[in-house]
């Protein structure tokens, strides 16, 4: 009986598809759910499966292929049950075992263009997976074993003629590397959106800077209490969600959006977060993050972090959003400005902490300061607001009782 193995259905926002990967060539067998192909859209990759058992007769589409929502993209030949079962030699047995293993999409690829064996990794991801890191250290760590040790100068052969020698006789090289590669889906999506960004808004900056030391005083303080109980750590990133909610909500002009000649106002608050991941930045969406305490946004940062590793993060995950909250000082960033995120109307960008000399009644002291950026458009939010906006979460951040109070 053979099996069609199609393109599953895309997003209205999706129109199409880049097949990037098969993982299993005509004539293999395959098992149930078993992943066959990876699909890439303009902003995650589908994992396509196989339906059923069987043996993988026909391979429709091939690798680079544009793909719309129910095209045929395999056939499998489903198998009948053998009254006796092959014998399983031990390579077999080791190939079964590596297929136990689950991979997510990215890390597949780079385990089969590596010809690496999964099992033979240590995972650090949740429940043991495998994640890209993992899979990049364990080459780095496979190269540096394999690397030529240094040859000792004979000792015939004296110490000073041979630097002299090698002074002498530079080495001509004539190489100049070029590489021309396609855009990925998500890279290409990336760029047209920020174009837009640039063309269809009056996109302004203003910046301020916050005193973080009251942030750092109670985070240190609590944390270790706030893992225990809530089993994820306290980050930097909660207190700027709940500073942003609070001054979204005294100022909702920037947590709107413009629709042609209509303004929408958002009666709810969906923050983005962006994350970097080996393919861009993407951003998925806390929903109704207001309704969130700590733990659980640090909880929902965490999970989506995890999910952007291994490339599983969905359409849900990334659709919407009503604001967005970028953070470069984990890259060590320390002033940029942070373009829009369509069709939204702000975006706060957090930059890296430094120890500064600030004067506080009328004495130098050390501070940890970080420069804030508020990027947004002009044509709906006023700079008086946009100003007031960066100084409330200013206010929040330098006396978290604002945040525990709610004044």
């Amino acid at each position: 009986m053979s099996i069609e193995v199609l393109v599953p259905a895309l997003p209205e926002s999706v129109a199409d598809a880049t097949l990037i990967t098969w993982h299993k060539q005509a004539g293999d067998t395959v098992s149930k759910n078993e992943s066959l192909v990876d699909l890439e859209t303009d902003k995650v990759t589908l994992e396509v499966t196989a339906p059923q058992a069987g043996v993988l007769r026909q391979i429709i589409k091939d690798s680079g292929a544009v793909v719309t929502s129910g095209e045929l993209l395999a056939v499998i030949e489903e198998q009948s049950e053998q009254v006796s079962a092959p014998s399983i030699d031990a390579k077999t047995a080791v190939e079964h075992k590596e297929a136990d293993i689950p991979l997510s999409p990215s890390v597949r690829r780079l385990v089969n263009e590596n010809a690496l064996n999964p099992a033979e990794i240590t995972g650090t991801g949740k429940s043991g997976r495998l994640t890209k890191i993992d899979v990049i250290d364990h080459l780095s760590k496979q190269t540096s074993e394999k690397a030529a040790p240094i040859t000792p100068v004979p000792t015939s052969t004296p110490v000073v003629e041979t630097v002299k020698s090698t002074l002498s006789m530079p080495t001509p090289s004539n190489l100049r590397p070029e590489q021309r590669v396609p855009m990925t889906r998500l890279r290409a999506k990336i760029a047209e959106r920020l174009l837009q960004a640039q063309q269809n808004a009056a996109m302004l900056t203003t910046f301020n800077e916050v005193n973080m030391q009251a942030v750092i005083d109670l985070r240190n303080q609590y944390k270790n209490r706030f893992e225990q109980k809530h089993e994820i750590k306290l980050g930097f990133m909660s207190f700027f969600v709940k500073a942003s909610i609070e001054a979204l909500k005294k100022f909702p002009a920037v947590n709107a959006s413009i629709d042609e000649t209509d303004i929408i106002y958002h009666g709810y608050y969906d923050l983005g977060i962006a994350v970097s991941t080996p393919r861009g930045l993407i951003v998925p969406v806390l929903r109704d993050a207001d309704q969130l305490d700590f733990a659980g946004i640090e909880k929902s940062i965490a999970e989506y972090g995890a999910k952007a590793r291994d490339n599983t993060l969905t359409y849900d995950d990334l659709k919407g959003g009503t604001f967005t909250i970028t953070n470069g000082g984990v890259f060590g960033s320390m002033l940029s400005t942070p373009i829009l995120n369509p069709p939204q109307c702000a975006i706060l960008g957090m930059h890296a902490i430094k120890e500064r000399a600030v004067v506080e009644n009328g004495q130098i002291v050390i501070r940890p300061i970080m420069y804030l950026a508020l990027s947004y458009d002009h044509r709906l939010v006023d700079g008086r607001e946009a100003v007031q906006f960066l100084v409330t979460i200013k206010e929040c951040l330098e006396s978290p009782a604002h945040l525990l109070l709610n004044i």
